[in-house]
Formats: C-alpha cells, structure tokens, sequence
C-alpha cells in the first residue's frame, strides 16, 4: 500500500479517471431506477403497448387513435405489432418489463394463457390495462381494467334484428357465420351473443359456421367454401366488416346479389363496411368502436398516479341500418 502511494500523481489521476468510468458504465447498463423508460428523470409517463396486428381496417384505425393519443398526452408510447401471434405479445410484454415501463396495455390475441406473463408483470408492480379484448385469467388482481366493447351484446343486437326481420318467416333460414379468430373473446363472444338472441326462433338455424380470422382475404374463401357446399344460404352473419367485404366478392361470383339474396348482418361499421351498408350489399352492422385511445391514456395516467379504476369500462356503440349509415358516412372518423 506504501508503493502505491508514492505512484506518481499522473497515474493516480488516471486511476481516478477509470474508476469513475467504470462505476459510470455499470449504473447505465445495470438496474438502476433510471433505467428502460426514462420516466424518473422527468416524470413522463412510458406505455408499451402490444397490438393484435394490422388483420382489419378497425384495428389500423384503433392502432392511429392509440398512437395519436398517446401524443396528444404526452405519453411515450412503445408500441408492438403481434402480427396475430401470441408468443410475440408475451415476449413484447417481456420486454416492457425489462424495460421497467410505467403501463403496459395490450389488446390480447386470444383469451388463455396469460396468467405467467401478468404475474411477471405484476410482480415487477408494472399495472396493466386490457384494451378492446379480455382476458380469461382467474386471478382478476393481475390487471387493472379492462377497456372495451361488450362483445356478447354486439352478437345479440345482430341476433335481434335478424328475428324481427325474419318473423314472419315461415320456413327455415340458413344462416352461415364467418368467426373471428378462433380462441379470440370477441368470436367466442359475438358467436354466444348471436346465438342466444336467434333461439327465439326455431326457424333460424346455424348451418355452417367457420374462422376467417377477422381478414377480408379470410371471408372470401370461407364464403365460397360455404357456397358451395350449401345451395340454399339465406343469411350471412359475419363477426366483423373486412370478412363480411371478403364473402361479398365470392357472392357476387358465385352469381348472387349481396344483400338481396343473402343478408348479411356484420359488426365493426368502419368506413368501407358503413359504405358497403349504405350501397345495400350489407344489411345491418352493429358498432364496436376502435377509438379508444383517448380513454386508455387518461386510464394509464390513473392508474400510474395509484387511483382506483373500475374493473370494466365500457365502450359506447350503437348500431346502423341502411338510412342511418348513410346519414353517419360523411362524418365517419374511421
């Protein structure tokens, strides 16, 4: 120890230099409160979200609203495309741990299999928000809220005016049904809802009923599978408008006329589908809006601030006929 303080006083310098350097370099790549998001430092609140996908012209039009508000304020949002993949949103989720985001909110693939990731994220006292779509975790203390539509309802307002429309009939109705994505709360949901409003009448019945992933490309080819194995289709209730806009090209292939010689009752009411209602190749959409960001944000800021939030909130909707899609499309935001 003597030898070393007779070092010259260069050295020392430099010595002093490298540690600092050193113990510098550990704080920035360790564990450190300042670490991932950035918020202690200047009190901005970080998001990670993870989306679905980009499957749909309702979830393009729910990733612009969360992104533009999320800038409106003021929040930093970290934002992950699943591209319909449930690994990918346990590994973004993952991520935003590590990261040590302030929220994290995600609008789930499907409905099992998250009770892991939300433990982690619990654990790590990160608050999570479901948006648009639910989760089936026992354990309710693993989020915060969820935000979004009743999906149950919007399967039975379809349901509904399908059994007044189809009152007087006196023979059976074939109805075929094109489901979301399989294992996804809002096809498990709109299928129940659906269901349970045409048991009413005994003449409507459920021939055919399979996913087309909530695509355009999905309903297409599910409908000419369905054409073509059913001569006689009366009814096409579609879980939302991009399959209900695929099935009506195979329609008019196969040489029918959309909304004449099939009804066709869907749910969503984006713009393409509001117009395809408005021309008469639609029916009746019931509504499920995708722009929640502006709520999800004033959400992440509750929560963040440790107040309490209601377990469910739900979207206001409502539904449209042809007359009425007509009057809305001129000021139809999405």
């Amino acid at each position: 120890m003597r030898k070393m303080r007779t070092q010259s006083a260069p050295w020392r310098a430099a010595a002093v230099l490298a540690s600092v350097l050193l113990v510098g370099g550990v704080a920035a790549c360790g564990n450190s409160d300042t670490g991932g998001g950035g918020t202690k430092d200047d009190g901005k609140i970080t998001m990670g979200f993870s989306q679905v996908g980009a499957e749909s012209g309702w979830r393009t039009a729910n990733t612009i609203s969360i992104k533009e508000a999320a800038t409106a304020a003021g929040i930093e949002l970290k934002f992950d495309d699943a591209q319909q993949k449930q690994e990918n949103q346990i590994k973004a989720i993952r991520n935003y741990i590590q990261q040590k985001v302030d929220v994290i909110a995600f609008s789930p693939v499907v409905e099992s299999g998250w009770d892991t990731v939300l433990k982690e994220a619990k654990d790590a006292k990160i608050p999570v928000i479901l948006t648009d779509r639910s989760v089936d975790s026992a354990d309710k203390t693993l989020y915060k809220t969820f935000l979004g539509s009743d999906f149950v309802k919007e399967g039975r307002l379809a349901g509904e005016w399908l059994v007044e429309q189809k009152k007087t009939a006196s023979g059976p109705v074939n109805i075929v049904e094109l489901q979301g994505t399989t294992g996804a709360a809002p096809a498990n949901d709109r299928k129940k809802g659906f269901a349970e409003a045409i048991a009413a009448n005994p003449n409507l019945k459920v021939i055919a009923s399979q996913t087309g992933d909530f695509t355009r490309a999905g309903g297409k080819q599910v409908m000419e599978q369905f054409l073509k194995a059913n001569p006689k289709i009366d009814v096409l209730f579609a879980h939302n408008d991009d399959m209900g806009l695929g099935a009506i090209e195979a329609i008019t292939a196969a040489g029918k006329v959309p909304g004449k010689d099939i009804t066709i009752i869907t749910v969503d009411a984006v713009k393409d589908g509001m117009q395809a209602l408005a021309d008469g190749k639609f029916n009746f959409i019931a509504e499920c809006s995708p722009l929640l960001g502006p709520q999800l944000m004033d959400l992440a800021k509750k929560v963040k601030a440790g107040e309490e939030v209601p377990a469910r909130i739900e979207t206001e909707e409502t539904t449209f006929t042809q007359a009425q899609a007509k009057e809305a499309l001129p000021n139809r935001k999405y």
